[in-house]
């Protein structure tokens, strides 16, 4: 009996182990990766069958061939794609190489508030709130060209 108890204390301490710990981290990490690109995946499959509908439906049930959504509104919809789209090369990235890629993630959000400055609705919101918009472009441009500086000199 003592016998197995100390077998037993063994393998929960090698188990625990600091190596065998992050192994099993690093593991999770590439399981819930996969898991959250799959489940992107369709995300952007399902936006992309959706896009093409309203597209369609607005083409063809208009004789006079405008849609019945703003340009701006079909715009948003392909930005929000795009988005999607860049995060899945975030993730995509970070499995192959086990680490986030900084200049990746600024580009997704540039494009993300870009997507935000193009659909602005003046009618809802304030001069402010462009302002904000316009501060974060300017901050998020200003750290891309930091990093993308840094790293040419590596």
């Amino acid at each position: 009996m003592k016998i197995e108890r100390k077998n037993g204390l063994n393998l929960i301490r090698k188990t625990l182990s600091d190596d065998n710990f992050l192994k099993l981290i690093k593991r999770g990490e590439n399981i819930f990766s996969k898991i959250l690109s799959l489940a992107l995946l369709s995300v952007i499959v399902v936006s992309i069958f959706d896009l093409v509908l309203i597209l369609i439906r607005d083409l063809f049930s208009n004789p006079v061939g405008f849609f019945e959504k703003t340009i701006i509104d079909i715009f948003g919809l392909f930005l929000n794609i795009l988005i999607a789209l860049e995060l899945l090369e975030n993730i995509a990235v970070y499995l192959k190489k086990h680490v986030v890629q900084v200049e990746l993630v600024i580009i997704t959000s540039l494009i993300a508030v870009a997507r935000k400055i193009i659909i602005f609705d003046f009618s809802k919101y304030s001069e402010l709130h462009l302002l904000a918009l316009a501060v974060a472009i300017l901050s998020l441009s200003i750290s891309y060209w930091l990093v993308k500086r840094l790293s040419s000199k590596v």
